[in-house]
């Protein structure tokens, strides 16, 4: 996948400029395949991991049915898989049993203004949210309170998926020592990076103001982090 690097000024004590914006992009699935995946047009606004969701209109109203997450791009089309969309899991919420069909609306990019923000300290913050105003960054106590409440002190990507989905995110921007990332909240592909300077100190799980996110004897995946960077970057590797 072709990403954008851009270096930056980042965690050396001053603000910088930062430019990231996908707009949302709205067209109809042209076919559907098989094998779960359908063919779109393709646009330079969209990227191999961006996701959105499935419209289908009932009568005058339309509605979500599936997630759908892009994973190639050929000769001016796109291709896109089907996923279940994380909302409709909820018992309040049930399943339309509705499969997407030529002519359904993709609206990819999908939440991208809204983005989980993970970040070693609270001075990265700071600049970070002084570098992007035009993104609305979920506040990390929300995520630590979470963990916290669910003894995950090394948090995963459902962890980070599942807070995606309460707070109506589409993004997570994780920094790490000499790179950061914004990332898809579900495919956890990377959609820009940014080269950054070196990380001073280290908050684990990462900067919040919940200071009691610990173990819990019963919980077999619960356990510290001894290394900030390799936990992050392991969630962006492709196999993960």
């Amino acid at each position: 996948m072709k990403r954008i690097i851009v270096i930056l000024s980042l965690f050396f004590g001053f603000a910088f400029g930062a430019d990231f914006s996908l707009n949302e992009y709205r067209t109809p699935l042209i076919s559907v395949e098989s094998d779960g995946t359908a063919t779109i047009v393709d646009s330079p606004e969209i990227l191999i991991g961006s996701s959105g969701v499935v419209l289908h209109k009932f009568d005058t109203d339309s509605s979500i049915i599936a997630r759908v997450s892009v994973i190639s791009k050929n000769a001016g089309f796109a291709k896109v898989r089907f996923e279940v969309f994380d909302l409709l899991e909820q018992k309040a919420l049930p399943l339309p049993g509705i499969a997407p069909a030529s002519g359904d609306i993709v609206v990819l990019n999908y939440l991208y203004n809204r983005s989980l923000i993970v970040v070693p300290n609270k001075e990265i913050y700071e600049e970070v949210l002084g570098a992007f105003p035009n993104m609305i960054f979920i506040h990390p106590d929300l995520v630590g309170a979470y963990l916290s409440y669910e003894y995950k002190p090394n948090p995963s990507r459902d962890d980070f998926r599942k807070m995606c989905a309460q707070s109506a995110a589409g993004l997570i921007f994780v920094a790490m020592d000499g790179r950061s990332v914004f990332a898809d909240c579900q495919s956890f592909k990377a959609l820009k990076e940014f080269k950054t300077g070196e990380v001073e100190y280290y908050q684990l799980p990462f900067y919040t103001r919940v200071s009691d996110i610990d173990t819990v004897f019963w919980k077999l995946n619960s356990e510290h982090i001894n290394n900030y960077d390799a936990h992050y970057e392991k969630l962006f590797e492709e196999d993960n």
